[in-house]
């Protein structure tokens, strides 16, 4: 709607603020993507960790907006990399920016207070996430969440991704090729993979 001379000068004020407002969160959210990205390829983040980062900013943006970017990005990536199964030292991400530790810990922390009264991704997402990417098919989605199903004992502890990769390969009935394509996207290694889906119950 367009803002027009008879509308008076208190709803011109409002929508100038508005206006403001969205450009201003816009420009922080390109801000932090540009930090993200950087810190992520200095660091030699795996691409899922970037993505759960990216969600992060989405989900949790006001509760994080008033730290500096650098700050946020490197705050977002050390607890995704967490999340997602990949913890790496805090330092390895301060190595690549100059962002305060202190306030890095704090803005992480936030975070974590915040996720911990949100819902915790499933085993069934992780699945669904990575055949998502290998463009698998709901068969084969399905099989592996009955594998999991059967062996929930031994996934306490075990990195999800890592699970399930191996479940997903092993309801392929381990076709040629999908064991690699799933250990990258899954940000581990073939014998990782291949280790975890020897654990499981068939």
């Amino acid at each position: 709607m367009a803002v027009k001379p008879e509308h008076g000068v208190q709803w011109r004020m409002l929508a100038r603020f508005h206006r403001e407002t969205m450009h201003g969160r816009e420009r922080r959210l390109a801000a932090i993507g540009g930090e993200l990205r950087r810190i992520r390829e200095c660091a030699g983040l795996p691409q899922h960790v970037m993505e759960e980062a990216e969600a992060l900013v989405k989900r949790f943006f006001d509760l994080v907006a008033g730290f500096p970017p650098e700050v946020v990005a490197v705050a977002v990536l050390w607890t995704a990399a967490k999340a997602a199964g990949a913890p790496r030292p805090l330092g390895d991400f301060l190595k690549c920016c100059k962002a305060d530790e202190g306030r890095v810990r704090r803005a992480a922390w936030r975070l974590k207070q915040a996720m911990k009264q949100g819902r915790r991704p499933s085993i069934e997402d992780y699945v669904k996430t990575l055949a998502a990417r290998v463009n698998l098919p709901a068969p084969i989605v399905k099989a592996a969440l009955d594998i999991l199903d059967r062996n929930r004992r031994l996934l306490v502890g075990k990195n999800p991704w890592v699970s399930a990769a191996a479940a997903l390969w092993l309801a392929s009935s381990k076709k040629r090729g999908l064991l690699k394509k799933l250990a990258e996207v899954a940000g581990s290694t073939p014998p990782s993979v291949r280790d975890a889906a020897k654990r499981l119950r068939v």
